[in-house]
């Protein structure tokens, strides 16, 4: 399965794709990369996700995550 590499804004929510890699570590470099070449400012951030296909890569993206819980009370 393929890395998807997107820009993504949170409100309005927006997935601008910007390239698929077949190796973790090619899509980490350059995530890294875009990252401080070209910050993104306030809710935007550049994502890689590892999915099946770029359909299910946005679906992944565009779902709300829940909050980590870092520790049990």
């Amino acid at each position: 399965m393929p890395y998807f590499v997107y820009a993504k804004t949170e409100s309005p929510l927006t997935l601008s794709y910007i390239a698929t890699f077949d190796a973790y570590k090619e899509a980490k470099e350059r995530v890294r990369a875009l990252r401080q070449e070209q910050p993104l400012s306030g809710d935007a951030a550049y994502r890689m996700i590892f999915a099946k296909s770029m359909g299910e890569a946005e679906k992944l993206l565009s779902t709300p995550r829940d909050e980590r819980v870092i520790g049990e009370d």
